[in-house]
């Protein structure tokens, strides 16, 4: 019996660890090509890029809208389902070419809800993760409405009757003169037949166009389509809604920065809002963004008042203790300026007049206050006047309005009116 030779076992022995050393380098790339794959919200056509932006102008009307339910449509999250109210949903589509000339559609949807929370001051909007489901309806639809085109395209080039998509037509887009994608605007504004040869240079800037404007104003048009004109828009956290358009109303909840409400009415100085269903409240407006076309503070005619810093003047400032009967204040030494009217026979220097004074103050005299944090708690602002009245502030609040954390109303809110009809700056008779 021969023996082998070592040379063939040194071959046999090379190719083994060959072929093991192939394996592992695919067992280490499989995970880098599963990922490569199309995700569960993506999903690839043969048509090309302008083909498939033109069927998703005619499914535009289904990128978004409100939910019936959240129950189906969104993963669980911190809080119970159908502790939410008014779902909306809304997709944002993106179509590249890919390298075999087709098209990557992939869709990514965002969906927020208004949250019921036992605590009135816990309730909010709030953003939910979609479950995939809108996605993949969207992408069926786009499959179903390209398929209907492929075969419309088939049997018209056989020679017959050509077919018309079943699909709605195509919905007219919102006065804004943009588009769903300035790339969907650049593939359907003109007609592009086989026989057309454009300049290279033409075509790169039409190109270089195209981008720039996509860039400028598709976040604009999805915002317009997903918001009512109606909507006003909260500017800080903690801003109150109240149950009167009074700054002594009783506040119902604390709003948080661009959380949304619906606008029922307004006047010079309150926003009345629909918080969910019946329930409605009232906001400061200067604390709000207002619709566009509409000023977040009235605009001064030329009869309009003077200026709070004409009307007003200090008389008097010192330090002593709290002049009234407010339990954050009480018997605590404070600053008290006090105030009078440049002219006593003025009539204009009612009560938004004084706010605004007295915010000036506040804004001024903060440096002095914060230096004497130590001993002093408070600043107080008395109008010495037939119709005066006095204007009280613990100075963290003082504190947290100048850091920003406060808005103009949480303010007044916070501070004392002593009395407080004197400071009523309700109007509920509208102001359009």
């Amino acid at each position: 019996m021969s023996r082998p030779n070592p040379r063939d076992a040194n071959r046999f022995v090379a190719r083994v660890l060959a072929s093991a050393l192939v394996l592992a380098v695919l067992l280490l790339a499989a995970p880098q090509i599963g990922s490569a794959q199309a995700g569960p919200h993506e999903r690839n056509y043969p048509q090309s890029k302008s083909a498939v932006e033109r069927a998703l102008k005619q499914l535009q009307p289904s990128l978004s809208g409100r939910l019936p339910v959240l129950e189906g449509f969104t993963l669980p999250g911190d809080h119970p389902l159908d502790r939410y109210r008014r779902a909306f949903y809304q997709c944002a589509v993106r179509v590249t070419t890919t390298a075999s000339g087709g098209s990557l559609v992939r869709v990514s949807t965002k969906v927020t809800a208004w949250y019921a929370d036992s605590l009135a001051s816990h309730s909010g909007y709030q953003v939910l993760t979609s479950n995939g489901r809108l996605e993949s309806d969207l992408l069926d639809q786009l499959t179903d409405l390209l398929a209907a085109g492929a075969g419309a395209a088939e049997k018209g080039a056989g020679g017959a009757e050509p077919v018309v998509s079943p699909s709605a037509p195509v919905p007219q887009l919102p006065e804004t003169g943009h588009t769903f994608s300035s790339s969907l605007e650049h593939g359907l504004s003109r007609p592009q037949t086989g026989d057309e040869k454009i300049a290279p240079k033409k075509a790169a800037d039409r190109a270089d166009a195209s981008l720039q404007a996509e860039a400028a104003s598709l976040e604009e048009v999805l915002k317009n389509q997903a918001h009512p004109k109606n909507l006003v828009a909260i500017k800080k956290t903690g801003t109150p809604v109240v149950a009167s358009p009074s700054l002594n109303g009783k506040v119902l909840f604390l709003a948080s920065a661009h959380d949304e409400f619906e606008m029922l009415d307004f006047n010079a100085d309150w926003v009345h809002v629909r918080i969910s269903g019946l329930s409605r409240g009232w906001i400061w407006r200067t604390s709000l963004e207002m619709p566009e076309g509409i000023s977040d503070v009235p605009l001064n005619g030329p009869s309009a008042a003077p200026a709070a810093a004409d009307l007003f003047q200090v008389s008097r400032e010192e330090t002593a203790p709290f002049p009234g009967d407010w339990e954050p204040l009480r018997g605590k030494a404070v600053r008290i300026i006090s105030v009078q009217k440049v002219q006593e026979s003025e009539k204009t220097s009612g009560a938004q007049a004084k706010l605004e004074f007295a915010k000036s103050l506040l804004d001024k005299n903060y440096a002095e206050l914060a230096a004497k944090s130590q001993e002093l708690f408070g600043v107080v602002l008395i109008f010495d006047s037939v119709d005066g009245g006095m204007i009280a502030a613990t100075l963290p609040t003082v504190q947290a309005w100048k850091a920003g954390t406060l808005s103009d109303s949480a303010l007044w809110h916070q501070c004392f009116f002593d009395p407080p009809e004197t400071f009523n700056v309700s109007n509920p008779g509208g102001g359009r």
